[in-house]
Parts: structure tokens; C-alpha cells; sequence
């Protein structure tokens, strides 16, 4: 059986699971599931997801959600190289701290600050108060702060001197700010300089494929009367 996987690359972590299958050869079927038209709300995911939220995987009669158990479900079927997930049993503990700490940290802050910033005034025409957005970006720049000093500090990557699932995790989400306009790596250069090498490790036109869409995000048309009722009480409950 073909490993399935069910994907927007409007979403963060469906970036960083794409990005990886790709960058490690894995074979896989996509299912493109389009947040912006609520497709991930429709039965018919359901019965993959029930808890309709992308990304997800079907292997066989094996069905999975969660990024980070696809990523580590991926690796270790597959055996990709030992710096994603390293063997090393401090390394490895490294990579899963950062991936701990990530969902209440860096990832509330982007996914805040890409709505906030574009996706509330953009796509469904709502305005958002200056004192939130400025509240938002604050909270953003702190936990930038916190990934530089906490994590990267002046190492090449965030666990050593190679590339592994906590930086392609930490890259897809900071991708997000940046497609909304907001100069992230201004005032980081440590975070600058790691970009720089993570864009290299994965391969300049994967990683460009990949962030295709976030990056255009600013040009997306507004959403209509009904997709707008289906998605803001969840997008609220997600960025909350």
C-alpha cells in the first residue's frame, strides 16, 4: 500500500512533513485537504481525521495525526539519516525538548501572529485592534528570543552542527510571520545566519516549493459569507 498523506502547505506542520518525505526520498501520495475552503470540516476527512485537522497519514490500514508523531513514525520506518532523530540519547532528548516546548511556544506565537497580522483582515474582513496586533508581535519577539538563546544559542543548528527535526519544525513555523510581512530575523542575526543554513540543508527549491503558498498568503481572496461561519469559531479556539 501507498503511504497517504493528507496536506496543505498553508499549514505549518504539514510543511515540515512534506519537506521531510521529500528531502529523505520517501514515497508518498498526496491528498491537497484546502483549509481555506474548509475541506478538513467535511465528513469525508473525518473518517480519516477524526478530529479534522491536517496534516494526517494513512500507511495501509495504519492511520495517524499529529505532525510530530507522522515525523517520528517517518523516520523511523524509513531509517533516514541519524541527525534528524539522532541515536545519540542526549541528542535525541535535545530535538525532543525543542519539540515540546514548540506547541505552546513559537507555534501559538506565529499562527497569532500570521492571522492577526493578514489572515483576519485579508481572508475573512475582520479587523484586528492595533493593541492586539502589537501585543501579538510582542509575544512573538519573545519567544524568538527564547528560541535563539534557549536553543540555537551558537551552535549551527538547534541541537549541533546538523540538521534535524526541531530546526525543519522551528523553520515552517517561523515561515509563517514571514509570509504575513513580519521581519522575523531583523534584530536576530543568530536566527538570520540559521535560516540561511537550514534553507541550504534542506535544499533551496524545496524549501521554496514548499513555502510557495505561505508566502503568497497576502494575495489570497476573502473567504464568502459561509466559509467564514464554518471557520472563525475554530481558527479562535486555535490561536486562543
Amino acid at each position: 500500500m501507498v503511504l497517504e498523506l493528507y496536506l496543505d502547505l498553508l499549514s505549518q506542520p504539514c510543511r515540515a512533513v512534506y519537506i521531510f518525505a521529500k528531502k529523505n526520498n520517501i514515497p508518498f501520495q498526496m491528498h491537497t485537504v484546502e483549509l481555506r475552503k474548509g475541506e478538513h470540516l467535511s465528513d469525508a476527512f473525518a473518517r480519516v481525521n477524526p478530529m479534522k485537522r491536517v496534516p494526517a497519514m494513512t500507511d495501509g490500514g495504519f492511520t495517524l495525526c499529529e505532525s510530530v508523531a507522522i515525523l517520528l513514525y517517518l523516520a523511523h520506518k524509513y531509517k533516514v539519516a541519524d541527525h534528524w532523530y539522532p541515536q545519540d540519547l542526549q541528542a535525541r532528548a535535545r530535538v525532543d525538548e525543542y519539540l515540546a516546548w514548540q506547541h505552546t511556544g513559537l507555534r501559538r506565537s506565529c499562527l497569532r501572529a500570521l492571522w492577526h497580522k493578514v489572515m483576519f483582515p485579508v481572508f475573512l474582513g475582520e479587523q484586528i485592534p492595533p493593541e492586539m496586533l502589537a501585543a501579538t508581535l510582542a509575544e512573538l519577539d519573545v519567544n524568538l528570543q527564547v528560541l535563539e538563546d534557549k536553543f540555537l544559542q551558537d551552535k549551527d543548528f538547534l541541537v549541533g552542527p546538523h540538521i534535524s527535526l526541531a530546526d525543519l519544525v522551528a523553520i515552517t513555523e517561523l515561515m509563517h510571520p514571514v509570509g504575513g510581512g513580519c521581519p522575523v530575523f531583523e534584530g536576530h542575526p543568530r536566527l538570520a545566519a540559521w535560516y540561511q543554513r537550514v534553507e541550504a540543508a534542506v535544499g533551496k527549491d524545496l524549501f521554496r516549493e514548499a513555502h510557495e503558498v505561505i508566502l503568497k498568503v497576502k494575495d489570497c481572496p476573502p473567504a464568502d459569507l459561509i466559509i467564514k461561519q464554518k471557520l472563525k469559531p475554530r481558527v479562535l479556539a486555535m490561536i486562543q
